[in-house]
């Protein structure tokens, strides 16, 4: 089983909560910026355009979505996301 197997194994949140940790501990503001830009177009995908608009205009919204968040369907919306960058940085 390759790396790529085992990350895809796991489910969106756990490959949030897996990359949002590294991302942190690691202080990479790249990965945490690229995050908060793909959120409103993952709540675009996952069909929470009412949040989009939202989210857009309150970056306090962003960033709680950012790091901590719930919603499954957002989550499985940003899983590329997830995936590409714990592949890079070793899960």
């Amino acid at each position: 089983m390759t790396d790529r197997d085992a990350l895809e194994a796991l489910s969106s949140q756990e490959l949030h909560d897996r990359a949002v940790r590294r991302a942190v501990r690691h202080l990479d503001l790249g990965f945490l910026w690229q995050l908060l830009r793909e959120i409103p177009e993952g709540e675009a995908v996952a069909g929470h355009a009412d949040q989009t608009a939202a989210d857009v205009t309150q970056l306090s919204a962003m960033i709680d979505d950012a790091f901590g968040h719930e919603n499954p369907d957002v989550a499985d919306a940003l899983r590329p996301v997830y995936l590409d960058y714990l592949e890079k940085h070793g899960g």
